[in-house]
Parts: C-alpha cells; sequence; structure tokens
C-alpha cells in the first residue's frame, strides 16, 4: 500500500513567507513578513486570562497512583498567591532566585508560576546533576553563578547529598517529601498556607516585559553550563509566534502529553507555555524514551489522547515498534492529534514511514508531521515548516516578526538571529553575552544552514550543521560534518545512537561509533543487561555495522566523504567530563578530548583487529587508507 498517497488529515496553519535582500558585504537578511500579533506582558498574565475565562478545565496533571491529580486552572490560580507570598518572605528577588532541583510535577510547577508572577527569576536544574554526577562539579558551578535565594527539591531525601556538597547553609530548603536530615527544609504543603499580603499584588504589578522569568543553563558545546536569561518578553511573544504558525491551537484548547524535562526550553517553555497561552491541558508523561521507562508512556496514552504531540526522535522510533502490540496507545494517539512534531535530531526514514502507516491504518489519513528549529536563546520557537516535507533537516522560515543573517563562512552560510523572543544575554556573564551578537545586535548562535531551493524562498532553509563543526583534513580538503554524520547514523539504522567525526590534520577520515546499545541487544539475541563490552563485541552487531559502513565507503566520491575507518565504543558517554549533555546529545569535542587514546588506535599506522577498515570502491582490503596514515 502506497501510505505516502493517503491523504493528510486537515489541519489548520498560519502562513510563513518571508523576504530576502543580498547585502554588498555578500550576506544576506532574511525578514518574516509576517506581522506579529500583539502578545500580554507576560506568560502568567495569559494564565490569569484563561483561569478567569476556563475556570473549571483542567491546566495540569500528573501521575498519582492508578490515575492522576489534576488542578484547574482555578485552582492553579488560588495557590500561587501564598506561594508567591512566602518566596518575598524568603527574600527572594532578582539577584536571589529560586532554584528547582527536581524534575516535572504539579509542585514544580506551581512554584515556577508564583515566582514569575511576582518578579522572582527561577531556574530549573537538570536533576541528573544532583543524582546522576559524582562529583556535583556542574551544580557546584550553578550554585555559585546562581546565588538561589531557596531550593526546592521534590523528594528531599534523594537530593541531600548534592545539596549538601554543593549549597550553602543559610540557603532555605522546600521539600515535598523526605525532609533532609541535616538542616531544616519547609515542607510543600506548609508555604500553601502563608498568609497572603499586599506584597504580592504590588510585586505583580511591577513586573515588566523585560522582567526576567527564568535562567535556563545549557551546557553548549563545551564549558561548564551557562545561564540563559529568559524575560517575560520572550516567553509571551514565542507563543505567540508559535500560535501564528501552528493556527489550529487557537481554534481549541490543546491537549498535550509530554515528558520532555522543564529544564530544557522545549519543555518547560514552549511546551508548557503553549498550554498556557491557548487554554490547554498539559499531562506530565513520567515515561522517558528508554526500554525501561517507555512502557509509562504508553500506559499513559492509554489514557490521554493529545491533540498536539511533540517529541524526540527516539520515542517515536519506540512508539512505532510498540503499536502493534498496544492498539489503545495507537488509537488514542492518533484519535485527536492535529499533527507530530519531532525535535532534537532527524527523524530516521523507516521511523518516518511507521508513524504514517499507523496513521493511515488507525485513521484512514496521514497527519502531518514537521519540524523547526530553535534554541535556548531563541525561547526557542524561531524557525518552522508549515507545510509537508520529506528532507530532513528542513527547518522552514522565520517566525514571524524575526529578521535572520546569512554571513558566508568558508563554504557555509553562519546563521544569527534577532527579535523580541531572543536573550538579552548570559547570566551574570557579561564576555559571554558580548561575543555572542555581532555589532548588528543580532545572536551569532553558531550554526549553518543553507536554501532548500535557491531559487524560491518560500521553500525555506535546511539545517547545515554546525560552522565549527567542519573541519579541513591535512591535504586541504573540506569535511561537511553534518552531512556525514547523518549518513553514517541513516547507514546504520538502527544500531547507532550517535557518531563522533574525526579527521582533523590526518589524512583521512574516522569514525567512533556509539552503538544504540538496546538495539544491538535485540540483533544479537542478548538481555538488556549484558555487558557493553559483550554486546558491542558480539559477532553479529559487528558484521552489521561492517556490511552497513563499507557500503557506504564504497559509495563514497572522494576523501571528504570517506569514512576509512571506524571503532565501535564500548565505554557509554561520561556525562560528568561532558561527553553527552543533559538534553542527551553527544559532544564531539569532550568525546574526542577524553578519547585521545581510542583517536590514536583510528590513526595507528597498524590498527589493531578493532578498527573496521573500509576501502572505497576500487581499493583492495582499505590499503590506501592503511598507507595514508
Amino acid at each position: 500500500m502506497d501510505f505516502k498517497a493517503a491523504p493528510i488529515r486537515p489541519v489548520r496553519l498560519g502562513a510563513m513567507a518571508a523576504a530576502a535582500e543580498m547585502r554588498p558585504d555578500g550576506s544576506i537578511l532574511i525578514n518574516s513578513t509576517e506581522k506579529l500579533g500583539a502578545y500580554p506582558r507576560s506568560i502568567v498574565d495569559a494564565l490569569e486570562h484563561w483561569a478567569d475565562r476556563t475556570p473549571d478545565a483542567i491546566l495540569i496533571s500528573d501521575r498519582e497512583g492508578a490515575g492522576w491529580r489534576s488542578l484547574s486552572y482555578a485552582q492553579v490560580m488560588e495557590r500561587i498567591p501564598p506561594l508567591a507570598q512566602a518566596l518575598l518572605d524568603a527574600g527572594l528577588g532578582p539577584d536571589r532566585p529560586l532554584m528547582i532541583l527536581s524534575g516535572n510535577e504539579i509542585e514544580h510547577f506551581l512554584l515556577g508560576m508564583a515566582a514569575i508572577w511576582v518578579g522572582i527569576p527561577y531556574a530549573p536544574i537538570s536533576p541528573a546533576y544532583s543524582l546522576v554526577s559524582t562529583d556535583f562539579g556542574k551544580l557546584r558551578h550553578i550554585v555559585g553563578l546562581l546565588t538561589p535565594g531557596m531550593i526546592y527539591a521534590s523528594a528531599g531525601d534523594r537530593f541531600e547529598a548534592a545539596i549538601e556538597a554543593v549549597v550553602p547553609k543559610d540557603v532555605p530548603v522546600i521539600v515535598r517529601t523526605g525532609p533532609l536530615a541535616a538542616r531544616k527544609s519547609h515542607v510543600f504543603a506548609d508555604l500553601l498556607q502563608t498568609a497572603v499580603t499586599d506584597a504580592v499584588a504590588k510585586a505583580h504589578s511591577a513586573i515588566t516585559a523585560d522582567t526576567v522569568a527564568k535562567v535556563l543553563f545549557t551546557s553548549g558545546s563545551t564549558g561548564l553550563p551557562k545561564g540563559v536569561i529568559t524575560t517575560n518578553r520572550m516567553m509571551a511573544c514565542n507563543q505567540q509566534m508559535i500560535r501564528q504558525a501552528l493556527a489550529f491551537i487557537a481554534d481549541e484548547p490543546p491537549v498535550l502529553l509530554d515528558w520532555m524535562p522543564w529544564n530544557h526550553v522545549a519543555g518547560g517553555s514552549h511546551n508548557v507555555g503553549l498550554t498556557i497561552y491557548n487554554g490547554g491541558s498539559f499531562y506530565i508523561d513520567d515515561g522517558q524514551p528508554t526500554p525501561q521507562k517507555f512502557g509509562r508512556t504508553l500506559e499513559n496514552l492509554s489514557m490521554v489522547q493529545p491533540t498536539f504531540f511533540t517529541n524526540v526522535p527516539k520515542a517515536y522510533e519506540f512508539l512505532v515498534a510498540a503499536f502493534a502490540e498496544n492498539p489503545t496507545a495507537r488509537r488514542n494517539l492518533f484519535a485527536k492529534l492535529k499533527l507530530l512534531q519531532y525535535a532534537g535530531a532527524g527523524l530516521a526514514q523507516h521511523v518516518f514511514d511507521g508513524l504514517d502507516e499507523a496513521a493511515r491504518a488507525e485513521t484512514g489519513e496521514r497527519v502531518l508531521i514537521i519540524t523547526g528549529y530553535g534554541s535556548t536563546e531563541t525561547a526557542p520557537f524561531a524557525f518552522t515548516t508549515t507545510w509537508p516535507v520529506a528532507e530532513a533537516g528542513h527547518i522552514g522560515l522565520p517566525a514571524a516578526g524575526m529578521s535572520v543573517k546569512l554571513v558566508p563562512d568558508a563554504e557555509k552560510l553562519e546563521l544569527r538571529l534577532k527579535g523580541p523572543n531572543v536573550t538579552p544575554g548570559y547570566w551574570r556573564d557579561a564576555e559571554k553575552t558580548a561575543e555572542s551578537f555581532d555589532d548588528e545586535g543580532y545572536y551569532c548562535i553558531g550554526d549553518a544552514v543553507r536554501f532548500a531551493d535557491p531559487e524560491r524562498l518560500e521553500k525555506g532553509l535546511v539545517f547545515d550543521g554546525r560552522v565549527t563543526e567542519d573541519f579541513k583534513l591535512s591535504t586541504g580538503t573540506w569535511v561537511n560534518f553534518a552531512a556525514l554524520r547523518s549518513k553514517v547514523i541513516a547507514s546504520c539504522a538502527p544500531l547507532i545512537r550517535d557518531v563522533v567525526i574525526t579527521g582533523l590534520d590526518h589524512n583521512f577520515i574516522g569514525a567512533m561509533i556509539f552503538p544504540d546499545m538496546q538495539a544491538c541487544c535485540r540483533l544479537a539475541g542478548l538481555d538488556d543487561a549484558a555487558a557493553v563490552d559483550e554486546i558491542v563485541g558480539h559477532p553479529s552487531v559487528r558484521a552489521h555495522f561492517e556490511k552497513a559502513l563499507g557500503a557506504l565507503a564504497r559509495e563514497a566520491t572522494g576523501s571528504s566523504n570517506h569514512i576509512a575507518r571506524a571503532v565501535l565504543l564500548d565505554a557509554l558517554p561520561d556525562g560528568d567530563k561532558g561527553e553527552v549533555t543533559d538534553k542527551g546529545s553527544i559532544n564531539q569535542r569532550a568525546v574526542r578530548t577524553h578519547r585521545k587514546h581510542v583517536v590514536e588506535r583510528l590513526y595507528a599506522v597498524t590498527p589493531d583487529a578493532e578498527i573496521m577498515i573500509l576501502p572505497r570502491h576500487g581499493e583492495q582490503n582499505g590499503q590506501a587508507t592503511r598507507n595514508a596514515v
């Protein structure tokens, strides 16, 4: 059956239009020609609006036992003033933010909204910095930079070791359960009994569009986490941008089932904000796209029918694999769904096709699948497609109210952005702020793009990798990192998690591959608990990669796209060393730095038996690459 020929379920989308201007210096300005509509001072003003208009509608829900505990818009509004008063009583303010260490839950949501309500910045922190890290290095850095006035950790006893290691004794701690043994802690439920004074109304009336709402810490490509300032304007105008592009969300209140961590801009600002701005309902998915936790997502899907669903590609891969045995999850996902959105990485073609097939089988229609582009610094929505696309990495056109500049950089076009959704800078880091903007005020995001069709701007732009990730071989040949990485991942799917590309100042390209351990286990017939070295060393796993990479090598047209040697890594990425960001992406530079010995093995004159030699068409046994070191 040709599923691509099936009709796409109708969904109302906004117009995306832009105009381009070539400048004498070779740069290109692209301005959205869509006028940005009016938006409120703050996202909490939208919350108050819906509490007046639809007070009994469910706003936020999380799992409790076999069902859900939920709060309506009116119930959320009732809880904000006493919580805000408690924060003010503790002396919190613009220089002493609220810091939240634990993950997504109703209490986290309420404290965040209460802080924004009275002009107190709040910073949701990756729980991994407290619960996974062994040295608390990133958390220590953040506490020192942020100088929090209060800490919230839902289960205090789980976070106690981290708190005692890095949080000053005079900083009060709030817990939902598990009071700390070593210091006094406040129980969240008690804060709800705080007597409210006129200080709350006074502080609320004083907030402006420029008041800092959040500080979101992002690891970036190198170094320690940096605090991205998120203002009220950024959050509010970004939701208006989203509404104008995804017009259907204004037609009826959206329903979301979402697991994305709130310390990331996608989960905590884009998805939660989309719910609040449009009077929707947000169900916190306590599952994750891992073999151990994805069953919970399927269970939650058996109870919720989302109208808007956004996720990372790995989650969609799990969904496609699970649909056959979970018809209820498939039925509920597609029953009321308007569109699917993915972010964080490219969606593999077999997953894309699997979603198409499942939607068609369930409804007789295809469901539009879109992606977009943005970053923590852009709140995050900056680009999107509002039309079906087949090319991976197609990011579409800039959001209403935005201007972008494309600057020639070697063989690429560097992307820079300007708009009311762009951060004013980094928390207490004037140097980093200054170097992140050019002399015209455009944010230098460090990415490259290209035109989908140089003759037709309306076809949009395509992500073209990081500007700094491309490199030259010692022969002077440029290597397009993004294109090559995509080819390797596509050729080795589904057994690959990511690949680190090597070759700077060498004669040929190498690849350090992080296998997808669960997929490799399935191929090898091993239990998920098998040791990593057993999985990586299994003959069937090795044979799969040799076959896939060998075929890719034989298709190479030159040294710029020829993976000549590869090795499977038998040690998982180390978060404490910065090899994996808290978003789950691989830090290429950190891996190459901390695994220098593996790089040396790839380029050894006489490589060991674990190094795969991958000849191009016409080469004999890889002799050319053996002699090219």
